[in-house]
């Protein structure tokens, strides 16, 4: 009886500390890992995160520090940790193969989250798709296209190419082409052109419209319109002064390109 009294009087000398280093490390460590995950949500949430993205990136760091925790403490009870890291390690690295595709669209889901190189309702082109920006979610993003249709792409094939956001600077610039007759008065179709901006109501009050000759062609003139308008408006703009410069040409008699040809005859004396 001595001889176990003394034996478990060791062992209670020995573990007893340990157990107790256990429990205060176990303590704050998830007090730590709380205050940490509180503390990532309230910056996401600062930075205006999409709100499906937060409590899945919250649960992913709960997890992972929680792993790190129990691996720690079981370490002070002299566990080998390092064959459990490397099945740890080992079944991370084929689950990561395994899903490495929705893995790839869900990470560049959460950069397009975070940076924001578009948001919804901006008209963007990505993916050789152009359409509205209707949902912005983890693994996918969702466009309008002007012909409305709805267009799904993972958000892999966008943060891989370049992106055009074409509404994000507010306003932006319309660019037409008219071709008129060769013989037509360039003041004269001008004025007429500008008469049509001028009463566009989608063209901005504060950026001139640019009314310019690009060429002289064979029979017809080419005439570059860029006019500037918010970029909500810019199919507007675009189908009002289309219309309305062919109504304003009809009023003024403006005549619009014909084929033309220039032919040379010779006499020749018939024998």
């Amino acid at each position: 009886m001595t001889t176990y009294a003394e034996q478990l009087q060791a062992l209670a000398l020995l573990y007893v500390p340990k157990i107790l280093l256990a429990i205060v490390t176990l303590v704050a460590g998830f007090w730590v890992i709380s205050w940490v995950t509180r503390l990532l949500t309230s910056v996401l949430r600062h930075r205006r995160i999409d709100e499906t993205v937060v409590p899945f990136l919250r649960s992913i760091v709960d997890v992972l520090l929680k792993v790190v925790l129990l691996v720690s403490v079981a370490g002070m009870f002299g566990v080998e940790t390092t064959s459990f890291v490397a099945v740890l390690g080992g079944a991370t690295l084929a689950i990561g193969l395994a899903l490495q595709g929705s893995l790839s669209h869900f990470a560049s889901g959460v950069m397009v989250l975070i940076f924001k190189p578009y948001r919804v309702g901006d008209l963007v082109s990505v993916a050789g798709f152009t359409g509205e920006v209707e949902a912005v979610q983890v693994f996918n993003t969702v466009l309008k296209t002007p012909d409305n249709k709805r267009i799904i792409i993972p958000n892999g094939a966008i943060t891989s190419g370049p992106i055009t956001n074409i509404s994000g600077q507010g306003t932006i610039r319309v660019d037409m082409q008219f071709n008129v007759a060769a013989t037509e008065n360039l003041d004269r179709v001008r004025k007429a052109v500008q008469a049509v901006v001028a009463n566009c109501p989608f063209a901005s009050p504060t950026q001139a419209a640019d009314i310019l000759v690009n060429s002289l062609e064979t029979g017809y003139t080419k005439f570059d319109v860029r006019v500037w308008c918010n970029s909500v408006h810019y199919w507007d703009t675009y189908y009002y002064v289309q219309e309305n410069v062919k109504r304003q040409f009809d009023i003024q008699g403006i005549k619009g390109p014909k084929p033309a040809m220039d032919l040379t005859m010779n006499n020749h004396a018939l024998v």
